[in-house]
Formats: C-alpha cells, sequence, structure tokens
C-alpha cells in the first residue's frame, strides 16, 4: 500500500468525498500531466504544511517521474515564494493605496523565471498556491502566465482542484489526529 492511500484509508467517514477527490484529481481524467499534478500536489501539501502529504507525494514523484528532482525543487522553491509574495501582493491589493503599488517590494523572487522544470509548470503551482492562500491579485498573475504559456483554462482549473483537495485533507487528517 502507497503512503497515500494509507492516509485515504485513515480519514474519517466525514471526508468521504475528499478521499474520492484526493484519488480523482492525481488519477482521474485531467488535463494536466502527472509531473504537473504531482508538483501542484507537492507545492500545496507543503504550502499547508502538511508533512504526511508531502512525503506521500514525495514518495510518487521519485516513484513515477524521470525529473522528480526537478519537480519536487520546483514545487518547494513555487511554495516558498508565494508564502513571501502572497503575503506582499495581498497586502498591496487589499489596502488599494496607489502609493503602496509605486513602491519596489525588493524581496528577491529571481527563482520564478528560473525553474527546474519549465515556466509554465512553475506558474502552475504557484497559481495553486496562490489560491490556497487567497491573494487575487497573484491568482490574476499567474493565470495570465498559464495562459501566455500555452496552456488553457482546464489546465488552470485542474490546478486548482488539486490544491483544493490538498487542503480538505490537511482539515481531514487534523480530525483523525483529534486537532480539531
Amino acid at each position: 500500500m502507497s503512503a497515500l492511500e494509507a492516509i485515504r484509508a485513515k480519514l474519517p467517514d466525514a471526508a468521504r468525498d475528499t478521499k474520492l477527490n484526493l484519488q480523482s484529481v492525481l488519477e482521474g481524467d485531467s488535463s494536466l500531466t502527472r509531473a504537473q499534478r504531482l508538483g501542484i500536489a507537492i507545492a500545496a501539501a507543503v504550502n499547508a504544511r502538511s508533512v504526511p502529504l508531502r512525503d506521500a507525494f514525495l514518495e510518487q514523484a521519485r516513484a513515477e517521474l524521470e525529473h522528480a528532482d526537478a519537480v519536487i525543487d520546483d514545487a518547494y522553491a513555487a511554495a516558498t515564494l508565494m508564502a513571501m509574495n502572497n503575503v506582499y501582493y495581498r497586502f498591496r491589493y487589499q489596502i488599494g493605496k496607489e502609493t503602496y503599488s509605486q513602491r519596489s517590494p525588493k524581496l528577491r523572487m529571481n527563482r520564478i523565471g528560473q525553474p527546474k522544470t519549465s515556466k509554465v509548470d512553475f506558474e502552475l503551482m504557484s497559481l495553486a498556491v496562490s489560491a490556497m492562500n487567497g491573494c487575487e491579485a497573484c491568482v490574476k498573475s499567474h493565470e495570465v502566465a498559464v495562459l501566455g504559456g500555452g496552456l488553457g483554462e482546464d489546465h488552470v482549473h485542474d490546478a486548482v482542484r488539486i490544491a483544493a483537495t490538498i487542503q480538505a485533507a490537511v482539515v481531514a487528517l487534523e480530525i483523525t489526529a483529534g486537532a480539531v
């Protein structure tokens, strides 16, 4: 039994839909490649601070992907950069003052332009994490980059479905651990 199957088996009855969705977003029909799905899942699990889910997705990536190290590295980079950018750009967007928008962020984010996989895959991971973190400005920016990179709205939709399902799985795991 894989680590992900073991996690799914532990989810409570209240999370039956989440259990099914975990399987469908990762294994079912999708516009995304296997590497894109696993990269998004890893980035989302890291963002949600779920070690069990992160480790399960890492296991799958290492077992299934030829260039797993590059996918994993990009997933980690997307999660950490969005942890910073989503706070900063959400603030600028929410405050709505032109004076803040005119200031340079002075935050390093060179890694966005230097992915180990592809620019569009990195943007998909960043989009998913930004959706989880509720940064409207970042979601819009990454969606434009994904579409401009040659992917379509189905790709965007499938990426966000993965992020939403990972978030639900984190909550379900907290229920099983008695943390809620």
